[in-house]
C-alpha cells in the first residue's frame, strides 16, 4: 500500500486528527454475513478504470448482523461457521468477503469499490459457488476477530484508543489518526477492521481442518482495510490492523502451526508484518517490493534480529521489473527459502499493485504474473505443509487489473488455464532491467546463503 498525505494539521482536533492512546475495553462482537443479493449487479460497468456499479446507492449495507455477542475467537470442530470436513474435501478454493463498505473516503485509491469490483468480476467469469458447486466455497458467516486476537500483534492501548475514537468519527464523518501519516477512519472502521481480520482467521480454521485432504483448498480473504503496513503501535499507509500477522499468531495459538512462512508480493514493503516478527525465529517474513517505494523500509540488509536473525528476507526490485524477474525470484529465492524453513502453513500478503496498469507504482507485473505466483505458491504449500495456504488481499488500485488478476489467481488455485492473454497487452511493456534484477537476486542469495 502507499501512504497518501492529506492537508490536515496534526495539532488541530477541529480538523479531525485523533490521538489513539487508550485503556482496556470490551467490544461487542456480532456475526456478519455477506448478503448475495446486495452484491454488485453483474451489469456494473468499468469506466476509465473506475468501477461504477449500477445499483450501488449511498448507505447500502453489504453486511448484516445475524448474531449476538461473541466472547472468543473462531474454533474448529464444533464451530458451525467452519465448513464440514466433507465439504472441505471436495473444495479446491475457500474464500471470504469483507468489503468494509463504511470505511471509505471519497476519491481515495483504497476505496470501498475495490472488493465489490472483484466480487463482480468473479460472478461475471463464473468463478463462484453458484457456478462451480462444491469446488468453491464462500464462507457466508464468520466471527469478527476478538480484541485478544488483535492484541496478539498490536498494543492494547492502540486498539482501545481506536475503538474510543469511533464516537468522534460518528460526529465528524471522517477522522485522521495521528502518527500514521495520517490514515483515515470513519465511524465503522474499527468494527469493519475486526471483521476483516476475522475473515482471515476463519480461513485459517478452514484450511487447518483440511489436514486429511489429498488436494486441500487454498483460502483467499477478499478483505479491507488492508493490513501489512499497520505496525504494532498503530495504523499506517491505508492499513488499520495487520490481518496476515494476526492470522499467523492465531495459526500458532489455535492450531499448533508453529512455523509460519509469510510471502508478501505487494509492490510496497510490508513494514508492519516485518516489524511484528523481526525477532521471531518461528515466523519467516519474505517481501518482494519496488525499490525506493513507500514506506522506504525493506532494505536487503534487514534480515531479522536476535533469535529471529535470518528469518526476515527483503528483496527490493528495480522499477520496471516484471514477469521474468518475478519468476526468477520465485525459483531462486522464495522456493528455496520455504524449503529450508519447512513451514507448517504459508500465508500470503497478496498485493496486486505491482501490475503495470496500477497507478501507485512502476513495476511491470501482468495478470499472468499473478497467475504464475498463485500456481507456484499453491504447489509449494502442497509440497511443504499439506497444502495449508491462505492469501490476504492487500493493495491493488486499478480496479480492472485488480479484478482480472484476482480472478486469474482463482483459476490457478482451481488448476485451470490462465485467461491473462485476454486482458494483458504486451504492447505496453518495455524491456525489464535484467542486470539490476540479477544483481539484487545475487546479493540476497549471498546474504542468506541460498
Amino acid at each position: 500500500m502507499q501512504l497518501q498525505a492529506f492537508p490536515c494539521s496534526p495539532s488541530s482536533a477541529d480538523q479531525g486528527i485523533v490521538h489513539v492512546p487508550g485503556n482496556m475495553f470490551l467490544v461487542r462482537h456480532h456475526l456478519y454475513k455477506w448478503k448475495s443479493h446486495f452484491r454488485i449487479d453483474a451489469d456494473g460497468k468499468f469506466v476509465e478504470d473506475q468501477f461504477f456499479p449500477k445499483n450501488l446507492r449511498s448507505g447500502r449495507r453489504f453486511l448484516r448482523s445475524i448474531g449476538a455477542s461473541i466472547t472468543c475467537s473462531n474454533g474448529i470442530g464444533k464451530d458451525p461457521y467452519i465448513p464440514s470436513n466433507e465439504k472441505i474435501s471436495d473444495a479446491r478454493l475457500i474464500y471470504a468477503v469483507a468489503p468494509a463498505m463504511g470505511h471509505n473516503q471519497e476519491s481515495h485509491p483504497e476505496s470501498h469499490f475495490r472488493v465489490p469490483a472483484i466480487v463482480n468480476a468473479l460472478e461475471k467469469m463464473e468463478m463462484t459457488p453458484k457456478f462451480r458447486g462444491s469446488e468453491i466455497i464462500e464462507l457466508q458467516s464468520f466471527k469478527p476477530a476478538s480484541v485478544d486476537d488483535i492484541a496478539s500483534v498490536h498494543a492494547r492501548a492502540y486498539v482501545s484508543g481506536l475503538e474510543k475514537a469511533m464516537d468522534q468519527a460518528s460526529q465528524q464523518g471522517i477522522i485522521f489518526i495521528d502518527g500514521s501519516g495520517p490514515t483515515y477512519a470513519t465511524a465503522t472502521t474499527f468494527h469493519e477492521s475486526l471483521v476483516a481480520a476475522g475473515a482471515g482467521i476463519a480461513l485459517v480454521d478452514s484450511v487447518a481442518a483440511s489436514k486429511n485432504c489429498l488436494d486441500p483448498p487454498v483460502g483467499f480473504a477478499l478483505i479491507r482495510p488492508p493490513g501489512h503496513h499497520a505496525i504494532p503501535l498503530g495504523p499506517m499507509g491505508f492499513c488499520v490492523f495487520g490481518n496476515v500477522a494476526i492470522a499467523a499468531r492465531y495459526a500458532q495459538r489455535a492450531h499448533g502451526l508453529k512455523r509460519v512462512f509469510i510471502i508478501d508480493f505487494d509492490v510496497h514493503h510490508g513494514n508492519g508484518t516485518n516489524d511484528a516478527f523481526y525477532d521471531d525465529p518461528d515466523i519467516f517474513f519474505l517481501s518482494t517490493h519496488q525499490d525506493g517505494s513507500y514506506p522506504g523500509t525493506g532494505k536487503v540488509d534487514e534480515v531479522g534480529r536476535g533469535d529471529g536473525e535470518g528469518t526476515t528476507l527483503n528483496l527490493p526490485l528495480p522499477g520496471g521489473s516484471g514477469d521474468i524477474a518475478m519468476t526468477t525470484v520465485f525459483d531462486e529465492i522464495i522456493a528455496p527459502c520455504a524449503q529450508r524453513f519447512k513451514p507448517d502453513i504459508i500465508l500470503v500478503s497478496a498485493g496486486y499493485d505491482g501490475h503495470v496498469l496500477d497507478p501507485l507504482a512502476s513495476l511491470q507485473f501482468t495478470t499472468g504474473t499473478y497467475y504464475m505466483l498463485a500456481s507456484k505458491i499453491k504447489l509449494l504449500a502442497k509440497d511443504l505443509c499439506g497444502g495449508r495456504c491462505v492469501f490476504f488481499l492487500e493493495g491493488g488500485y486499478n480496479l480492472k487489473s485488480l479484478s482480472y488478476s484476482v480472478a486469474d489467481s482463482f483459476r490457478a488455485f482451481l488448476g485451470e488455464q490462465s485467461l491473462a492473454s485476454e486482458f494483458d497487452n504486451p504492447a505496453i511493456l518495455y524491456e525489464e532491467p535484467s542486470t539490476k534484477v540479477k544483481q539484487a537476486i545475487q546479493r540476497v542469495k549471498h546474504i542468506h546463503s541460498l
